[in-house]
């Protein structure tokens, strides 16, 4: 049975594990993975057959096994966890998962930045070409990056950014030759194989935690700069789901700009919890004037919905640069006296 387990696909292995899971533990697995990993999972997990309690078994050791690797990397680097799981497993079977996983276990690129300090590193990168800053900072949280982005100049502010937003592979050689470059100053670092970062997602995880400031004078740069890809940072700088971190003032505020039939088509496609915050900040007429609405209406495109949806969330935007509303966020500029 475990020569059987072994020919099993990483796929199906996955789909066995969140079955054995259960429904509520994969339903918060899956807020995890891409709509594309989803849909191969869910096609895996519809198409699968009766599996034998010894393959489950298998599948579920073989992840508890990984979870202990990765936990023991974080703890004291893939030497440390070769010697602990020589310890409990074996030495045959730590090396063949070692083996199996060095991809996996590496430590990510410039892991001896991300345990500096914000302000220190920047000492170090701010006099160095946009590109290198970009590479960085792609590699840092969210906050790091955001609290040295804020800080280098801003006539290299956008472009770091725009740097970051279209960035993709890296190839080994140039991380190594920009760790190498760093170590002097901070400490070692050592990479191998090609890896990811940047992208849009990156910027705006580092934008949402900058101050309000800087994130505008980036934008509005990279509108001169690039104007589609300004708009699609703003597309997901705030989101229509976003709409229950605002509070009962702003909502209020901004549904008085909104037509009624782009609020029911919105309405259709979204979460319970925005409904209910939304409704719950209308007069109990209009409430029933919009389900009324939304009942009528009957099916609708998913496109359709995600248009309107993004006609509002351009409304809450407009209001916000205009200064009638506050959205939360990272900087301290979400604090109102």
């Amino acid at each position: 049975m475990a020569r059987v387990h072994e020919e099993l696909s990483g796929k199906r292995k996955a789909a066995i594990l969140l079955v054995a899971l259960g429904s509520e533990k994969a339903s918060d697995i899956y807020k995890h993975l891409t709509e594309e990993e989803i849909e191969q999972l869910t096609l895996e997990i519809a198409n699968m057959q009766k599996v034998e309690p010894e393959v489950t078994d298998a599948v579920i050791e073989e992840f508890y096994e990984i979870c202990l690797a990765q936990n023991y990397i974080a703890e004291g680097g893939i030497e440390y966890a070769k010697e602990v799981l020589e310890k409990a497993l074996g030495s045959q079977k730590a090396l063949e998962l070692i083996n199996r996983l060095t991809s996996s276990l590496q430590v990510r690129p410039f892991e001896f930045v991300r345990k500096s300090d914000p302000a220190q590193v920047l000492n170090f990168i701010q006099d160095e070409h946009p590109q290198t800053i970009a590479l960085i900072l792609a590699y840092l949280s969210p906050h790091q990056a955001s609290a040295i982005l804020s800080e280098l100049p801003q006539d290299k502010q956008a472009d770091v950014a725009a740097r970051i937003a279209t960035m993709d592979s890296t190839s080994p050689e140039i991380v190594k030759e920009v760790e190498r470059i760093l170590e002097k100053k901070l400490s070692t670092m050592v990479s191998s194989d090609f890896t990811e970062a940047g992208g849009i997602e990156t910027i705006v995880d580092i934008l949402l935690s900058v101050d309000r400031g800087t994130e505008k004078h980036i934008i509005e740069t990279l509108e001169i700069r690039d104007g589609e890809l300004a708009e699609e940072i703003k597309k997901r700088m705030f989101v229509f789901e976003d709409i229950v971190t605002l509070d009962n003032r702003a909502i209020q505020r901004f549904l008085r700009e909104v037509d009624n039939a782009d609020l029911a088509l919105a309405l259709k496609g979204s979460s319970e919890e925005v409904s209910s915050v939304i409704f719950a900040n209308m007069s109990k007429r209009l409430q029933d004037m919009i389900k009324e609405d939304m009942e009528f209406m009957g099916p609708v495109r998913l496109r359709d919905v995600e248009e309107a949806q993004q006609r509002i969330v351009n409304i809450i935007r407009r209001l916000e640069d205009a200064g009638e509303i506050v959205i939360a966020r990272g900087g301290g500029d979400e604090i109102i006296v």
